[in-house]
């Protein structure tokens, strides 16, 4: 059972405080992100459609990590332009994902001319998990809906290939954004290492897909400045009355990456597409 430290009225005090910061809490937005490219050093265009991600977040309105690994790519294969569709829609579980997916004609279009799949996929479907058990919080609780995610996780990434057979596909796991906050819920990190583990499970069945961490990546922050206290520095009770501040997460709700977190995002999708890079890049008619 998640464990939080003090008597059981503080125990009360600061699950009662959990619940009500979550509920405050946006829905995460999920996506995938699909490229079309050309050889390097070619003429070719990238064309990259975010169907899920709106960049919450981003304070330069430029659309989260999407156009900051399209630039990666653009820079590092000397292409001459990248062009990117956004079909965000914030809050969507992967049931919902696949639902659009197989209602939108020009998301399965896309789907069907891209080079690249990036999708992101779970953390609303967890957080309706955490959600229900708010005052129960158990790491047993989540194993049948861990196990019923799975089935639709498989469902997602099977519709996805009956559109697109040979694009790679990279999906991004998710990260634990109250673990600064709400410390004292000390399992918290087993649930969200579980639950990405569920998903990384799902994407080692499929050929040409690869899982990419995120949680470590962003969950502590990072630098000097981690860990730094909000609120009064000398109270050490309840997490009720401290507010640690997570330096990668967007200040307004401390639960979606800002700039620096998307760019940290933006840099492990980035490292893991030109690590594959043979899986996606093909020699554009003309090119040598």
């Amino acid at each position: 059972m998640v464990y939080l430290k003090g008597s059981d009225e503080d125990e009360k005090t600061n699950t009662a405080y959990f619940a009500d910061r979550l509920n405050t809490y946006p829905h995460c937005a999920r996506c995938f992100y699909i490229v079309k490219c050309g050889h390097p050093q070619s003429k070719a265009t990238i064309k990259a459609r975010d169907s899920l991600t709106e960049g919450i977040g981003d304070l330069t309105n430029s659309g989260g990590f999407v156009p900051i690994v399209a630039d990666d790519l653009k820079e590092h294969y000397n292409l001459n332009g990248v062009q990117t569709d956004n079909f965000g829609k914030n809050g969507d579980r992967s049931d919902q994902i696949l639902k659009r997916i197989k209602e939108k004609p020009e998301i399965q279009k896309g789907l069907a001319s891209a080079d690249v799949i990036t999708l992101t996929v779970g953390g609303n479907d967890l957080m309706k998990v955490i959600s229900s058990n708010i005052f129960d919080l158990k790491v047993s609780s989540f194993n049948r809906p861990q196990k019923a995610y799975q089935r639709r996780v498989r469902r997602l990434l099977e519709e996805i290939r009956e559109y697109n057979e040979k694009a790679p596909i990279y999906v991004l796991g998710i990260y634990n954004p109250f673990y600064l906050n709400f410390s004292e819920i000390t399992e918290m990190q087993e649930i969200v290492d579980n639950w990405n583990q569920a998903t990384e499970e799902m994407v080692q069945e499929q050929k040409r897909a690869y899982f990419i961490p995120i949680n470590d990546l962003l969950y502590k922050g990072r630098g000097d400045e981690v860990g730094v206290t909000g609120g009064d520095s000398e109270t050490t009770g309840s997490s009720a009355s401290k507010e640690d501040l997570n330096n990668l997460l967007y200040e307004e709700d401390r639960f979606h990456p800002n700039n620096l977190g998307y760019q940290i995002m933006a840099g492990a999708v980035r490292d893991e597409m030109v690590k594959t890079e043979k899986e996606w890049i093909t020699k554009s008619e003309g090119s040598e």
